[in-house]
């Protein structure tokens, strides 16, 4: 909104923007949200791949393979499944109603296509009564598979598994611009949130300082 009034104001349409004087919250510079640790996930997907519904192994792979969101993983039709260029892709509707073309893993595709069998129409995660799984649905399945996996944390919720991809990506040292398009953050400071990196001593600019001046150079 704030944004909108910006372009009402450049356009000449208003002549101040009425969000000048609203105080808006400040947001952390680091997300708040708790991701899961590699054996974490790994036990994670173990217990999806191995567990009798069908839906949990694709709703996983979605989530924390292809990192949607829950609303775009449960929104996620059959017809949205193709090929373009020699690869399996998703089309996903995201934020805004924006629409991109996501390609799909190996692993991502087999456990969309376990889901989705022989069916030539719907969506492609189902509840237990036949219908499109929505997020509450969704959100139960996935405490319920945390819980199966031994993982203890506070407040478990699928955006779990989007936030472990981005802070494994930029602790493995992707770069914040290639995590970013993964991600599909429209602003970078939205990835930097999530990067735990500037708490790493290791990677502490001293060093870089300190490699650089016994170089000689």
């Amino acid at each position: 909104m704030v944004g909108f009034y910006g372009v009402c104001v450049i356009d000449a349409i208003l002549e101040h923007s009425p969000a000048d004087y609203v105080r808006r919250p400040t947001v952390p510079a680091e997300s708040p949200t708790l991701g899961l640790g590699h054996l974490q996930f790994e036990a994670l997907i173990t217990t999806a791949r191995t567990s009798s519904n069908v839906n949990d192994y694709a709703l996983i792979a979605l989530l924390g393979l292809l990192r949607l969101r829950i609303f775009e993983a449960c929104g996620s039709n059959i017809a949205d499944l193709g090929e373009e260029h020699g690869h399996r892709v998703l089309r996903v509707r995201g934020k805004g109603g924006k629409v991109v073309l996501v390609p799909l893993p190996p692993a991502v595709a087999r456990a969309i296509d376990r889901a989705v069998d022989e069916r030539t129409g719907g969506p492609i995660l189902r509840n237990t009564h036949g219908r499109r799984m929505d997020r509450h649905a969704a959100t139960r399945r996935f405490k319920h598979l945390a819980q199966v996996a031994g993982i203890r944390m506070p407040r478990m919720h699928p955006h779990m598994l989007r936030h472990t991809f981005v802070t494994t990506m930029l602790d493995a040292g992707v770069s914040l611009r290639d995590v970013q398009i993964a991600a599909r953050h429209a602003d970078p400071r939205t990835t930097m949130r999530y990067d735990r990196a500037r708490k790493n001593l290791d990677r502490h600019p001293n060093y870089i300082l300190a490699a650089y001046m016994a170089s000689g150079t």
